[in-house]
This record gives C-alpha cells, sequence and structure tokens, in this order.
C-alpha cells in the first residue's frame, strides 16, 4: 500500500555529518528519515528557500527535458530499501501512457518538489521506520539512524560530528554562506 508523505523536514545526522530528509506521511505522525548525498540536499533547500538562478540547475534540466519530450512528472514512489539503499521511481505521463523511471529517492524529491508532484511512500517502510525509532526511544543507548548512510564510492561520510540536526531554514543559511573554497579541489 502507497501512502503519501511531504518533506517534513531537511538537516545533518549530527553521528554521521551527511544530510537527511525527513518524510512526514500526509494523514499521520510516521516519519522516513533518507539518508541523501549533500548535491540533493542543496538542491532540495534551494527550492524549498524559493532560490531561483537565471540557468537551470541538474534537477531544473529533468524538467526541462521532460517537458521538452511531452511528458510530465505524476508522481514519487519511493519503493523499498535494500541493503541500507532506498530506491524510487519517477512517474511520468506522456501521450503513450506512464512509464516508471528507476531514480534515487533524493533527486526524486528534488524533482517532485519543483512540479509539485504528489511523493508517496510504500507502507511498509514507513512502518519500518517507526518500528526503529520506537525501540531506540527506548534503549539507554544513544539513539542511531533507521538506516546507516552509505558513503558515494570516492567520497567518506566524513568525520563523526558533535552538530545537531539542522532545521531546512538553518540548512539555507549556511549553504547561502559557503564559498567554492569550501568544497576543495575535485578530483575524479
Amino acid at each position: 500500500m502507497l501512502v503519501e508523505v511531504r518533506v517534513k523536514s531537511l538537516g545533518l545526522d549530527r553521528a554521521s555529518n551527511t544530510p537527511v530528509v525527513i518524510l512526514e506521511e500526509m494523514d499521520g505522525e510516521r516519519v522516513l528519515p533518507i539518508w541523501i548525498g549533500p548535491g540533493e540536499a542543496s538542491a532540495i533547500a534551494m527550492h524549498l528557500a524559493d532560490m531561483k538562478f537565471s540557468r537551470p540547475l541538474t534537477h531544473d534540466l529533468i524538467l526541462e527535458v521532460l517537458k521538452g519530450m511531452g511528458g510530465r512528472l505524476s508522481r514519487v514512489v519511493i519503493t523499498r530499501v535494500a541493503d541500507s539503499t532506498y530506491y524510487a521511481e519517477l512517474v511520468i505521463q506522456r501521450s503513450g501512457g506512464t512509464v516508471s523511471v528507476d531514480a534515487r529517492p533524493s533527486d526524486s524529491i528534488a524533482v517532485a518538489l519543483r512540479t509539485d508532484a504528489r511523493i508517496f511512500a510504500n507502507d511498509a517502510l514507513l512502518e519500518r521506520a517507526s518500528i526503529e525509532i520506537s525501540e531506540e526511544e527506548v534503549s539507554p543507548e544513544p539513539p542511531k539512524p533507521a538506516t546507516p548512510p552509505q558513503p558515494t564510492p570516492g567520497h567518506s561520510a566524513g568525520p563523526k560530528s558533535e552538530q545537531p540536526i539542522m532545521s531546512a531554514e538553518e540548512l539555507k543559511e549556511h549553504l547561502r554562506r559557503l564559498n567554492p573554497e569550501d568544497f576543495g579541489r575535485f578530483t575524479p
């Protein structure tokens, strides 16, 4: 069963220093945390902050390609998790019917926000996250993420940090203050 969700907040996991998007069910209180990359977090934060750019960014470009091909994003579905990796589908409407495209949830959310497309999650994912959060709340140990973040190949999750989870507004302000030099030098 699918459950409609919305972006509740965007923050930073203090244990791994990794961005986390928190999805919340529309008609309930369950949440689904998904650890995402900094680029996708920036794309989501920039949209939430209503920042506009003169040239299309990657997620805006995806939308332009869809429109140019006669399609529109109908909805996003967060389908499953396997080996700590979440999977999603972009459901695209075209004159010839519906097409589902495999995509990362972070990219899917960034694109959905730009089109006001609805976002859905498999009910089992919300149930799993709420069970794991409930178990952590009664544990005497400090809470751990329901799904540990996985660094992308060639990138580490970074050192552990004691920073609290940032609100969307705090993350937006942090991103505004960054300089290109803060990201280091790109070496493939």
